[in-house]
């Protein structure tokens, strides 16, 4: 059986004892219904992770104790700082998910022209919180010790405009160069996605005026989410650890 992976906001320390945040002890002790001697493995975002073995457990109180730690890192050489435009109903979260497994460092999410989310105020910051909530389930899953952040929601023009060494990519279906064209990235990749009904010709000409070079993934028009997961994966596969 897979021991479970736990996300603690705390800074973890080897032989501690501790009581589970609310969150992790309600993963615990309700939904996987752990008890008293059950292992775990439990992470604090700031890379490597603590064996721990569970000392009592309750529907809302788990103590754990925790090993030594191991400095074990799954992350891709390749840092992708992605800027997706929100898309509606579950596919953002389905894009944050599947770009947290694949490696993603780094996400900002978008308003643009096109955009179908209306969201704001106090019900775009849950809707952030939510987000990072993903992520770091994301992590648990996949293995990663390090948290991607996901950043408060900026204006597309916000976005583009924003100070940067990284080699900044727009994904374009009528773009001259793909993606095997591109030369070695010194300072990470920052990649942007664009709404389901696309980005306007001046969104794109505002891109170019930025610095972002227009990439073709391939011939056939791709939805936002599937565009997402297919330029990072194609990205690892030529500059990260995806083989």
């Amino acid at each position: 059986m897979r021991v479970p992976r736990i996300y603690e906001p705390m800074p973890l320390a080897a032989h501690q004892t501790l009581m589970l945040s609310d969150d992790g002890a309600n993963h615990v002790g309700r939904v996987l219904r752990m008890q008293a001697g059950d292992a775990l493995v439990l992470f604090d975002g700031r890379g490597g992770q603590y064996p721990a073995t569970i000392q009592e457990a309750g529907k809302r109180h788990v103590a754990v104790l925790l090993g030594e730690q191991q400095l074990i890192e799954v992350e891709s050489p390749l840092a992708i700082h992605l800027g997706q435009v929100i898309s509606r109903g579950d596919k953002m979260e389905f894009t944050i998910q599947k770009s947290v497994e694949l490696g993603v460092t780094c996400i900002t999410p978008l308003f643009s022209e096109r955009c179908g989310v209306k969201l704001q105020g106090e019900r775009l910051d849950k809707k952030v919180e939510q987000w990072q909530k993903i992520a770091i389930s994301a992590c648990e899953q996949c293995g990663r010790n390090r948290i991607p952040e996901i950043r408060p929601v900026m204006t597309l023009a916000q976005w583009l405009a924003e100070p940067t060494t990284e080699l900044k990519l727009n994904l374009h279906p009528r773009a001259p160069f793909s993606l095997t064209t591109l030369p070695q990235p010194d300072a990470g990749i920052r990649l942007l996605i664009g709404p389901e009904g696309g980005l306007s010709s001046e969104e794109i000409q505002l891109a170019a005026e930025q610095g972002f070079v227009d990439m073709l993934l391939g011939p056939r028009v791709l939805r936002t989410e599937t565009a997402a997961m297919t330029a990072i994966t194609a990205l690892q596969c030529r500059f990260g650890d995806l083989i």
